[in-house]
């Protein structure tokens, strides 16, 4: 019988957050989910295995201490998607995508890095962009914020090895509601597929696939990498 381990997702209440939370569940592993709005689930099998916090975790540490004494894994979901040239970006701009994308991490990081040390062993999944390391028009200030995700990625893995792992994946455009105004007729779908090599928008329960990976038995020697699940867009040209 498989071990049930608990995991922690900042952001759950939708897109790939929303899509991991239920692949742990389905393992028969324990979830808390920290989202802005809180996550009501249908009554099933998984539902004393769950549960959700409403917390903002980008304004104020979400310290989780009050309801695990360990994690065996951390995922920090909460992104921004703001395409903009440069002369139509404004500081405050860059500080919300900052924020929310950067700083976000490293305090929830921060604040529960206790209880991944406690576990025998743990892992953590943020998320970077392909346009971090595919100069994309219009991403200077996304690009920017998740450049300094990769950059804590690999600090961290250093840092905080051999006992948690850190790893981030760069997706491209996926299907998520954050996408929806780059999604959201046929016309706009197929043009976003048409960049693609693989000529396809990932859908969310792909991505969360790979996160659900990463926090498994099966990543154990996966450490500092940055995954690029982006259909070949940062490597085939």
């Amino acid at each position: 019988m498989m071990e049930q381990r608990t995991f922690a997702i900042v952001g759950d209440s939708r897109g790939i957050g929303a899509s991991l939370r239920e692949q742990l569940l389905a393992s028969g592993h324990r979830v808390i989910g920290v989202s802005r709005t809180g996550v009501q689930r249908p009554a099933d099998a998984h539902s004393s295995a769950y549960q959700s916090l409403v917390f903002d975790a980008v304004q104020h540490p979400c310290d989780l201490s009050s309801f695990a004494s360990e994690l065996a894994g951390l995922v920090y979901c909460p992104g921004t998607l703001r395409l903009k040239p440069l002369r139509g970006l404004k500081r405050e701009h860059f500080v919300e995508d900052w924020e929310v994308n950067f700083l976000g991490a490293v305090q929830t990081l921060q604040a529960n890095q206790k209880l991944l040390a406690a576990s025998p062993s743990a892992s953590v999944v943020l998320f970077s962009t392909v346009a971090v390391g595919t100069g994309m028009s219009f991403h200077a200030s996304i690009a920017g914020a998740k450049g300094a995700i990769e950059g804590l990625t690999r600090s961290l893995a250093a840092e905080w090895a051999p006992k948690i792992r850190v790893n981030a994946i760069a997706p491209s455009l996926t299907d998520t509601p954050l996408a929806a105004g780059l999604l959201g007729s046929d016309a706009k779908r197929e043009a976003a597929a048409e960049r693609s090599p693989l000529k396809r928008v990932a859908s969310a329960e792909e991505v969360a696939g790979l996160a659900h990976w990463l926090l498994s038995g099966q990543a154990q020697n996966m450490t500092g990498q940055v995954l690029q699940m982006d259909g070949g867009m940062s490597r085939i040209r």
